[in-house]
């Protein structure tokens, strides 16, 4: 089939002020991410550090420095950011095996809340460059030690469950390691505002208790045999790791598993009514809990809940969905969002219970002491607790990933309930890069049109910011950990000046990749064909403007003044929709609107149509000129793959 090609033709006039900032942006992340690696990286791409690592902690903190860059050159970020990428991950790979934390290069067995965060970036330079041979083989390698044959022995297909919380190439790792298996003893400052890990260990009623030497131990004693062992919600993450293989050549074994992974989940969470978190190796929930469906490892109780259990449900029954080319299993990742909202009550944004008190500092809600509507984020043996403002992203992917009416009206009840206005662009970035999807949606539902602006800006501030702290850090040139100051493995992700939630929300039409295990997603991603690499050409700014289950709306602007730009629309990030017809503008006329006109109408402009039937347009953009195109999409109706950029001749 002839891919439909349109070319741009009318002027872009004054150029947009989102255009411009969305260049500036790109222009400002090509120099700072530079700056990290100069400042923090060896010349082999490892990162400078000098010292041991003691427990299973910390491997993940040493890819997160990293993981959105990937995601920025897919983007349209630098020529030679892949190339700078695949180096570190490579380096940070050979320096976690010699720290005795990963072998066959990949980790040795830990958490999946923690995993996940780690895999960000090998998923993205997968997604970013499927050609990569090397990488491919490692994705395929690393998703089949979760099979049932596999020598590993991770995966028990008798009662379909991961054998322990913490898995990886050394198989299922019993216990939690050495740091909490002998003891858990109440001296732990990071830990006390997470509360006791189990709350019915004889003896142990409060913290404080901890600091008897017996009960430390008594209490490490138990989550080694409770909570180190059997199935745990978050090992759902492990389906993005499985599908990120399967996407390039659709092996049916590892569909076969995903399916049958997530299915167990699903058959379990309809048996308690809830999305349970445990699971013995008898292949029971509750089994090491007294049948109770929580307190598992990472579970409702400690130290998370619905921010470990939730993430981990919405990436296992996205993967399953993606492989399926459906979203019937999306009830995996209602059921714990529902849990929670059915318990929501007013509280204050101060409520001195919250764990993750950094978030709330930042919430975009009013200022403290104003009411707003909270949910708890845990459960224990009395009742829910922990009320904290409403994680949106959440709620977000659920409805952009099946785009179903029901999960529309769960966020829009979120929404209605949450207390504050949802057209606030609050300048913060937390460690996951998200937060901003209020002020999102309200864009895209028209009504916050400001957004794109002043999103932008806010990026625009956060880059400036992590640059000037990098300069301020005197430390900087020397290797972390080589003094006695203490180790503080977060620094490089606090540094770390690349941002890009707010490029993936305007140009692609997506939220921020789920951090705890997410794979990159996208309404609509683009080549540049001249280029013949992912991305956004030199000079052009994209904008999605709307998007419903029927289709998406979006702009694209030249702003340069001599160049031509060339590109390929492609549906969906893994090629997945199926564009059936192009609607977009030609200097001369109306443009004729559909039930969103106030992103389609442009005055003076002449409106065109065509049929398409396939996942791919081509754009032709010459300078100074802009384009606004309606898609009419059929969404999941192709087979999610890896797509390579085409390769095309170079025009002058």
């Amino acid at each position: 089939m002839t891919v439909r090609e349109i070319t741009a033709s009318v002027p872009t006039g004054p150029p947009p002020t989102w255009a411009v900032l969305q260049r500036r942006l790109f222009d400002e992340l090509d120099g700072a991410w530079r700056t990290f690696r100069d400042r923090y990286t060896e010349p082999d791409g490892r990162l400078r550090f000098r010292g041991t690592i003691d427990d299973r902690d910390g491997a993940d903190d040493f890819y997160e420095a990293f993981f959105n860059w990937p995601a920025l050159y897919r983007l349209g970020g630098a020529d030679d950011l892949l190339p700078a990428v695949k180096l570190h991950w490579e380096g940070v790979t050979r320096q976690l095996t010699e720290l005795g934390l990963f072998h066959d290069e990949f980790e040795r067995g830990y958490d999946w809340f923690h995993q996940g965060e780690a895999l960000l970036m090998f998923y993205g330079i997968c997604a970013a460059d499927p050609a990569d041979q090397r990488f491919r083989e490692r994705a395929i390698r690393f998703a089949e030690q979760y099979l049932p044959q596999s020598p590993t022995g991770n995966y028990d297909p008798r009662i379909k469950a991961i054998r322990a919380p913490h898995n990886g190439s050394d198989g299922p790792r019993p216990g939690l390691g050495p740091q909490w298996d002998d003891r858990f003893g109440g001296e732990q400052s990071t830990m006390r505002p997470y509360g006791l890990p189990l709350h019915d260990v004889p003896g142990i009623a409060e913290w404080n208790d901890l600091a008897d030497e017996e009960l430390a131990v008594r209490m490490g004693h138990h989550m080694r045999d409770r909570l180190g062992r059997g199935d745990t919600a978050v090992n759902l993450a492990v389906t993005a790791l499985v599908v990120n293989a399967w996407l390039y050549d659709h092996d049916p074994r590892l569909a076969s598993w995903v399916r049958e992974y997530v299915d167990a989940w699903r058959e379990k969470s309809d048996a308690a009514g809830a999305m349970p978190d445990n699971v013995g190796l008898s292949g029971k929930v509750g089994e090491y809990h007294d049948g109770r469906w929580f307190g598992g490892h990472y579970g409702w109780t400690w130290p998370h809940g619905v921010h470990s259990v939730g993430a981990a449900a919405l990436v296992g029954a996205i993967s399953a969905g993606i492989v399926e080319g459906d979203v019937d299993r999306l009830d995996l990742a209602r059921r714990p969002l529902d849990q929670v909202w059915e318990q929501r009550r007013t509280g204050l944004r101060s409520d001195p219970e919250a764990t993750r008190r950094p978030g709330w500092a930042h919430a975009p809600g009013p200022g403290d002491g104003r009411p707003v509507n909270t949910l708890p984020t845990r459960l224990g043996l009395d009742g829910w607790f922990d009320h904290q403002p409403a994680q949106v992203a959440y709620w977000t992917w659920l409805w952009w990933f099946g785009m179903r009416q029901e999960d529309r009206a769960r966020l829009e009840a979120l929404r209605d309930h949450s207390g504050y206005d949802w057209t606030m662009v609050h300048a913060f970035r937390d460690k996951e890069e998200a937060g901003h999807e209020p002020p999102w949606l309200a864009y895209l539902d028209g009504v916050n049109p400001d957004y794109p602006e002043q999103a932008l800006r806010m990026a625009l501030s956060q880059v400036a910011h992590r640059t000037a702290l990098m300069a301020a850090d005197e430390k900087g040139a020397h290797d972390m950990g080589a003094d006695d100051d203490g180790l503080d493995l977060h620094k490089w992700q606090r540094l770390n000046p690349v941002v890009t939630e707010v490029l993936t929300q305007l140009t692609t039409g997506a939220p921020q990749t789920l951090y705890n295990g997410g794979l990159p997603l996208a309404r609509v991603r683009y080549d540049d064909l001249d280029a013949a690499r992912p991305g956004l050409p030199p000079d052009v700014a994209a904008l999605v403007e709307h998007l419903d289950a029927n289709g998406t709306t979006l702009e694209l602007v030249n702003l340069g003044s001599s160049r031509t730009r060339r590109l390929r629309l492609l549906a969906g990030g893994f090629g997945e929709h199926l564009i059936t017809a192009v609607h977009w503008n030609e200097a001369g006329g109306a443009y004729p609107g559909d039930s969103h006109d106030h992103h389609l109408t442009a005055g003076g402009e002449v409106a065109r149509s065509a049929p398409v039937q396939d996942n791919t347009i081509h754009l032709t953009l010459p300078p100074g000129r802009r384009i606004r195109i309606r898609l009419d999409m059929r969404l999941n109706a192709r087979q999610f793959a890896h797509h390579t950029s085409p390769t095309t001749s170079r025009r002058p």
